[in-house]
């Protein structure tokens, strides 16, 4: 069952990321750049979208990067409106799928499920079901954590967008971007380790610390939260009137 978890949300990635950077490159080019074409971005091939450790890093904690869309935004038409277009048209995507693959989600558990029987009809009840709830999830996801201000997030191409093109802040979030981006994704992950271990089962100091840091730390964690029951209730809150 690991193995299908795991081939769910490889899946699942690929069905977020990919869409994701075509957008970039598709809104960067109606602007003017035709960079990401020339590079062989605008399409939707896995292969030249997907960065391996980011590919990894989401499959393992939720939160992942894919490989950044080239863009030159001296050939935008508009140089503040290609930059803000182009940097939230992949989290405007990511919100439109999570609201296709919500509905699929229900709808397959309400309607599909029940016909299914046998070994074979769990296992493909399993990962279908996996995989449509983890679309909806890492698109919430991809939302969130690619809205964060990080260099190479989208983030940070909106504070570029929205601030003078030198300044101290874009400068700190250029130059710490990834380092800080790095330590959030390996704090998460760790706290994901230390929340496997029972600790209220052992006594001391420690056993405490390690557990509140397991359960309350994971910023990464309470990010995702957010993502799927903040940002998501609006998806959820409709498709649940129209289908149960």
């Amino acid at each position: 069952m690991q193995f299908l978890t795991l081939l769910a949300s490889l899946v699942a990635v690929v069905c977020v990321f990919c869409p994701h950077e075509f957008a970039h490159a598709f809104v960067a080019y109606k602007n003017g750049d035709p960079t990401a074409k020339f590079n062989g971005r605008l399409t939707l091939n896995p292969l030249k979208h997907i960065d391996p450790a980011g590919f990894i890093a989401c499959a393992l904690v939720g939160f992942g990067w894919a490989r950044p869309v080239p863009i030159n935004p001296y050939n935008f038409k508009n140089y503040k409106v290609g930059m803000f277009t182009t940097a939230i048209a992949g989290v405007c995507v990511n919100y439109v799928i999570a609201f296709i693959a919500y509905p699929l989600f229900i709808a397959f558990n309400l309607y599909v499920v029940p016909h299914l029987s046998g070994n074979v009809g769990y296992y493909i009840v399993y990962f279908v079901s996996d995989v449509l709830y983890l679309i909806f999830a890492y698109s919430l996801c991809s939302v969130v954590f690619n809205l964060l201000p990080l260099e190479p997030l989208d983030g940070f191409r909106v504070v570029e967008a929205l601030t003078r093109e030198v300044n101290p802040v874009q400068r700190f979030l250029r130059k710490y971007g990834r380092t800080i981006l790095l330590a959030l994704i390996i704090e998460s992950f760790l706290c994901g380790l230390l929340g496997r271990i029972d600790w209220l089962a052992y006594e001391g100091v420690f056993a405490k610390i390690f557990y509140y840091v397991a359960e309350y730390g994971d910023i990464l964690g309470h990010l995702m939260n957010f993502a799927t029951e903040i940002i998501g209730w609006p998806i959820q809150a409709i498709w649940s009137l129209v289908l149960l």
